[in-house]
């Protein structure tokens, strides 16, 4: 039998609104639940899952496991993007969404330290590796839903939405904990309370599958079925055939991480222990501050688009490393309105370091490859950026003061800058290449 020219299969487009809410809903709903927990490992889990030699030894055993997730998401971005490049985009977002709904959930449901012993940080640990699985997955596959369906000329705008679910999750996280920190004592918080929002998170699970499984395949993918250039191993190929290119979004998005990871969770834990102030001031700033991060995504991915990507994360890698430097400054104890403005700035700037990150991921790898090699770059920056970073930063606050957490994050900063030097501009990037 014949080859049926691929020019004559129909391509299925789906409508720009529908693209857009589906990969923002998609994302807000898995950082939302990805937050809840960052939060809870710094107020909660400490006095419930571990037993407490000390705060701050408790604190950071929680953060030990809060790291697990990160290990988890470069094995998620190698399963579900072999999913993804194989079987195609929408139906691996739907099982990495459930993934993710069910293990959050299922936190919600665990027995404390105080009821199992020592089998309750392993259930924790074991529920955090299953969420980072379902990020892995995720955040790769949301991308591609954007930028593959998006014009040429808008893949930055498009591509910045899933991007946008980051701080929305965020702030549906850290609202849930002011509502119930407002709401109830103290006292019921710990002993149930905290449970709320990680059962509760089944139902945004429930609108996230809704609004996707009625999406077509993106344009990009269906040219790729079409043309029968699917790869039999992705994996294989990321690493034998563009393993610099991998090499290179894993290091330019490692500045990203570290400052995202210092601004939210080292903050809240430094600013609620060592300066003293109270839970449900700090994470009222934090509110506040995420609002900034919202808005500079959208402004950030407009500029890459107009002077392109390579050039304008550069110039976001110098502001970072500005910002860092002041930080011993600005983060202090007994100046709210200090600690506001620091906090403010800092997740500006990470809004435009986040804005074009994902966009630049997915254009740096071809259509066959592009869901496993974006989503392990980002994956592995995770890795040697997030995961460490507020247990790292933490570790340097207590030993050697702030100024050593500023060097580290200077240290990101150029190590991500150096990257760029060597990655081409993606600007004009033709999607629908296969290889």
């Amino acid at each position: 039998m014949s080859k049926i020219d691929s020019s004559t299969q129909p391509t299925y487009h789906n409508s720009s609104t529908r693209v857009c809410i589906a990969s923002l809903v998609g994302t807000t709903i898995e950082f939302f639940d990805f937050y809840i927990y960052a939060t809870a490992a710094v107020l909660v889990f400490p006095h419930l899952f571990f037993p407490i030699d000390s705060d701050s030894a408790a604190t950071l055993k929680s953060l030990v496991v809060f790291a697990v997730a990160f290990i988890a998401r470069p094995i998620g971005a190698a399963l579900f993007g072999h999913l993804g490049d194989r079987i195609g985009r929408k139906s691996t977002l739907v099982i990495a969404l459930l993934l993710m709904g069910l293990s959050t959930v299922c936190i919600g449901l665990l027995p404390t330290y105080a009821q199992i012993g020592i089998a309750a940080p392993f259930l924790l640990a074991l529920c955090r590796f299953g969420q980072g699985l379902g990020l892995g997955g995720e955040w790769g596959g949301a991308i591609l839903l954007a930028t593959e369906n998006a014009p040429a000329n808008k893949r930055a705008w498009y591509g910045m939405f899933p991007q946008l679910g980051i701080p929305l999750g965020f702030i549906l996280a850290t609202l849930f904990f002011i509502l119930l920190g407002t709401v109830m004592s103290n006292q019921a918080f710990l002993q149930w309370g905290w449970r709320i929002p990680f059962i509760s998170s089944a139902l945004l699970v429930l609108l996230g599958l809704y609004i996707r499984i009625s999406l077509h395949e993106t344009p990009a993918f269906q040219q790729l079925l079409h043309a029968e250039k699917k790869v039999n191993v992705p994996l294989k190929d990321v690493f034998t055939k563009h393993g610099k290119t991998l090499f290179l979004g894993t290091m330019a998005s490692i500045c990203t991480f570290v400052l995202f990871y210092i601004v939210s969770v080292f903050a809240l834990n430094w600013g609620t222990t060592a300066l003293g102030y109270a839970r449900s001031d700090f994470l009222k700033i934090q509110l506040l501050s995420t609002f900034f991060f919202a808005a500079f995504i959208p402004l950030s991915a407009m500029v890459s688009e107009k002077y392109g990507r390579k050039y304008t994360y550069m110039a976001i890698c110098i502001m970072t490393a500005s910002f860092a430097i002041a930080l011993p400054y600005f983060f202090i104890a007994g100046h709210i309105i200090t600690v506001t403005i620091f906090l403010c700035i800092g997740l500006s700037i990470m809004g435009c370091t986040c804005g074009p990150m994902g966009t630049i991921l997915s254009e740096m790898f071809p259509t066959s490859v592009r869901y496993t090699g974006s989503g392990l770059a980002c994956t592995l920056a995770a890795i040697l950026g997030a995961s460490i970073a507020p247990f790292t930063a933490t570790s340097l606050a207590q030993n050697f003061g702030l100024s050593a957490v500023s060097y580290y994050l200077v240290a990101a900063s150029a190590i991500s800058f150096v990257a760029f030097i060597f990655i081409k501009e993606t600007k004009d990037t033709d999607l629908n290449h296969s290889s």
